[in-house]
């Protein structure tokens, strides 16, 4: 994992965060064989892929595919590449992968579980699944003109429903998010921004119990460990070796003459125990979140075990070898 702990501030507060992509930023990350982002998306699109595969009827994807084919070919990634067949259909591959969607065909040879999880799928699911397997990101629409969410291929959820989402307008998505008030009164401002010509990004953390990428919330009953006994520095940890640290970055592809973006999701996560390297960026850590609201700190699920964590954060902060 490779966080950026200049990122954490306090005191904490739910803003939109938005700067500027850095010009040669790269916005995508191609699916490396056997990784643990492909592992887990194969298994949510193998088992419920209708719960990260979501648009509202009617809504045509083609745009933000080739949105996201054309990025990929601009960083030089090659993970993704949209065509036509030769009687006018899409043709969509994934060169990395070994595997193409030719009109209702999937054929290659790549790894057989893949071809077979897109053979498996609907048809109209397939283009979807695709660009989804052939990058580490999640993706959604952000539609400029009525700023609402009309497609979702998201396997990688943080404790939250695709399902739910499709169709809802960008406040109502965020209605949910604790202490929440500035970004959803600055969400008419952010949708323009994020459906212009600009490209932005935005940076979230928390600190959770459970170490999977995948945590849709029907599925995301990872519990903390209760404290035993009476070691306070015991009990704390206890509480940080069950502790993963997990952030995402996020940021808007432009869709060319759409009024329309590609919002990206990077979801990473890590023991927060060598997340945490330093005395610095423990003492970060613990100051935000001894800074969150009681609002914040319940819709993060992190009230409960608030004080095992600063006491082991404090620990980390002073260097203490009992932390390590």
């Amino acid at each position: 994992m490779s966080f950026d702990f200049s990122l954490v501030t306090a005191p904490f507060r739910m803003q939109p965060g938005l700067r500027r992509v850095a010009p040669a930023a790269a916005q995508l990350t191609a699916s490396a064989p056997g990784s643990r982002h492909l592992r887990e998306k194969m298994a949510v699109l193998g088992s419920a892929p209708t719960q990260a595969l979501c648009a509202i009827p009617g809504f045509d994807e083609t745009a933000a595919l080739r949105a996201i084919a054309a990025e990929s070919e601009r960083i030089g990634l090659g993970a993704f590449r949209d065509g036509q067949t030769a009687a006018g259909a899409p043709r969509w591959e994934a060169p990395l992968l070994g595997w193409t969607l030719d009109g209702d065909r999937v054929v290659g040879d790549g790894d057989p579980a893949i071809g077979a999880l897109l053979a498996d799928l609907p048809e109209p699911l397939r283009p979807s699944a695709l660009v989804a397997l052939a990058f580490a990101e999640d993706f959604a629409v952000l539609d400029g003109t009525d700023a609402t969410v009309p497609w979702l291929a998201v396997c990688l959820p943080s404790h939250w429903a695709p399902e739910d989402k499709v169709g809802r307008t960008f406040a109502a998505v965020h209605a949910p998010v604790a202490d929440g008030e500035l970004l959803r009164a600055a969400s008419a401002s952010l949708v323009a921004l994020a459906t212009g010509e600009e490209r932005w990004e935005r940076f979230v953390w928390t600190v959770t119990a459970d170490p999977r990428l995948h945590q849709h919330l029907a599925r995301s009953d990872v519990a903390w460990p209760e404290p035993l006994g009476d070691d306070d520095r015991g009990a704390a940890e206890a509480l940080a070796a069950a502790a993963s640290l997990r952030s995402e970055r996020q940021t808007f592809i432009p869709i060319a003459g759409a009024r329309q973006a590609v919002f990206t999701i990077f979801v990473d996560s890590a023991p927060l125990a060598e997340a945490v390297a330093n005395a610095a960026d423990a003492r970060r850590l613990h100051d935000a979140i001894a800074t969150m609201s009681p609002a914040v700190l319940a819709y993060r699920r992190l009230d409960r075990v608030r004080d095992r964590l600063l006491a082991w954060l404090a620990l980390r902060a002073a260097g203490s070898a009992a932390a390590r």
